[in-house]
C-alpha cells in the first residue's frame, strides 16, 4: 500500500509538468549553467503556467492547492538536473513567511507577484560569521518613527541577484534576549540602502544566483514586519520544519534520478564483452543504493503525510534532512564510480548531479546541527 494517496488530478499535474519541463526548461539548462544565472523570463513562464506558489489562496492569485502539488513540483524540478529554477525555495520556503505572517496589506501587495513570477523571493538569514545559529545574527533593525533602519550583511543568499523581495532576519539591539530580539522584514529590491553584492562562485549550483546582500541605513516601513514584534525567531523555527522537509524531498528525488541514469548507463556500457550491469560488483552496488533510496522514500513519504496533517515532526524532519542528504551524497559518489572516467566528464549528467548534491548537507542547517536538534528533543 502506498503511503501517499495521490489523486488522478495529482497524476495529471505531474504529467503536464514533466512535459512542460522537457520542452521549456531542460533544453536551456546548459545555457543557464554557463551564464551562472537563470533568466527572470523562465520564472515568469512558470508563473504563467500556474506552477509557482500553488498553495496560495485564490484571493491572492493562487490556486489554493494542497501540499502534494509542491511535492510533485520539487521532485520534477530535481529531475531537470539543475538548480537555477529553485522553485521550492521561492514557493515553499520563502513565500510562506509572507502568506502566514504578513498583514493583509502585505499579502495583497506581494503574493500575486510571487504567484505570477513577476516577483522572485529570497530569504536572508545567514551572515558571514553566523550560519545555523540564528540567534547570533548581527544585522540590526532600529525603530525610527514609522520605519525601521536595517544595517548588516547577509551571505549565501539563494535567488540573491534575481530577487524582487527578500525576507530579512534582523535584531533589535535594545532587546536583551537574543531570541525575542529577532524580527522578519520584507525588503523590496530597489529600496535605498539595500544593495546586492557579488554573485558567489560555487563548486555546484552554477545556474543558481547565490549572492551577498548589504543593508546600509536601509529604511523599511514597520508595516513590512512579518508578525508581531519579537516573534521573528519563533516564525523561523515554525517554518524550518517545511524547509527541511523540502530538502529531504529534493534529496530523495535526486538519489532516485541518479540511480535511474546510472542503471541505464550500466546496461548500455560494456566491459570485457558484457554490460557493466552483469558484473556482480555493479549489481551489489546498485542493489545497495536502491535499498537506501527506498528507505529514504518511505521515511520521507510518511513525513509528508504527517506534515499535511499538521503534526509537529521537528525531530523526525531533522533526522530525515540529515539522513536523506547523506544518503544522496553516498549514492552520487557510487554512481560516479560506476560511470568510470565518464562520470567525471561534464557531458554526462551524473557529473553535475554529483557536484550539486553536496551542498544539501550544509544548507537549511548543517547535518551536524540536525543531529544536535534531534538530540536536544530526545533529552540527551
Amino acid at each position: 500500500m502506498e503511503i501517499i494517496n495521490y489523486t488522478e488530478e495529482h497524476r495529471i499535474f505531474r504529467d503536464t509538468l514533466r512535459k512542460y519541463l522537457e520542452k521549456e526548461v531542460i533544453p536551456y539548462v546548459e545555457e543557464w549553467e554557463e551564464a551562472g544565472i537563470t533568466p527572470k523570463s523562465a520564472w515568469k513562464k512558470l508563473g504563467e503556467q500556474g506552477f509557482l506558489c500553488m498553495d496560495i489562496p485564490e484571493e491572492y492569485g493562487g490556486l489554493g492547492a494542497d501540499f502534494l502539488y509542491s511535492v510533485i513540483m520539487a521532485e520534477e524540478m530535481t529531475r531537470t538536473n539543475h538548480s537555477g529554477l529553485c522553485t521550492a525555495l521561492h514557493s515553499d520556503i520563502v513565500v510562506p513567511y509572507i502568506s502566514a505572517f504578513g498583514s493583509e496589506e502585505l499579502k495583497h501587495k506581494y503574493l500575486p507577484g510571487c504567484v505570477s513570477g513577476d516577483i522572485i523571493a529570497a530569504v536572508a538569514m545567514t551572515e558571514p560569521n553566523t550560519g545555523s545559529d540564528l540567534a547570533a545574527i548581527k544585522t540590526t533593525a532600529v525603530e525610527d518613527g514609522d520605519d525601521v533602519i536595517i544595517n548588516g550583511q547577509k551571505t549565501f543568499i539563494s535567488n540573491g541577484i534575481n530577487c524582487g523581495v527578500v525576507v530579512v532576519a534582523a535584531k533589535d539591539p535594545e532587546v536583551k534576549s537574543p531570541y525575542a530580539a529577532v524580527d522578519l522584514y520584507v525588503v523590496e529590491d530597489g529600496t535605498p540602502g539595500f544593495e546586492k553584492g557579488k554573485q558567489i562562485k560555487k563548486i555546484g549550483w552554477h545556474s543558481q544566483d547565490t549572492a551577498e546582500l548589504y543593508f546600509t541605513d536601509c529604511r523599511v516601513p514597520k508595516k513590512n514586519r512579518l508578525g508581531a514584534k519579537g516573534t521573528g525567531f519563533l516564525h523561523l523555527m515554525e517554518k524550518l520544519q517545511q524547509e527541511r522537509l523540502m530538502c529531504a524531498i529534493g534529496a530523495v528525488a535526486a538519489a532516485e534520478y541518479m540511480l535511474e541514469i546510472t542503471i541505464d548507463y550500466c546496461k548500455e556500457r560494456t566491459a570485457f564483452g558484457k554490460p557493466i550491469s552483469k558484473f556482480q560488483n555493479s549489481q551489489f552496488k546498485i542493489v545497495e543504493m536502491a535499498t537506501d533510496v527506498k528507505l529514504g522514500r518511505t521515511f520521507m513519504d510518511k513525513l509528508i503525510v504527517e506534515h499535511m496533517e499538521g503534526k509537529n515532526v521537528v525531530i523526525d524532519v531533522s533526522m530525515a534532512k540529515y539522513w536523506t542528504t547523506d544518503m544522496a551524497c553516498r549514492v552520487a559518489d557510487e554512481c560516479v564510480q560506476l560511470h568510470g572516467g565518464y562520470g567525471y566528464c561534464e557531458e554526462y549528467p551524473i557529473a553535475r548531479a554529483w557536484r550539486d548534491i553536496r551542498v544539501t548537507r550544509i544548507f537549511a542547517g548543517t547535518n551536524e546541527i540536525m543531529k544536535q536538534i534531534a538530540a536536544r528533543f530526545m533529552g540527551l
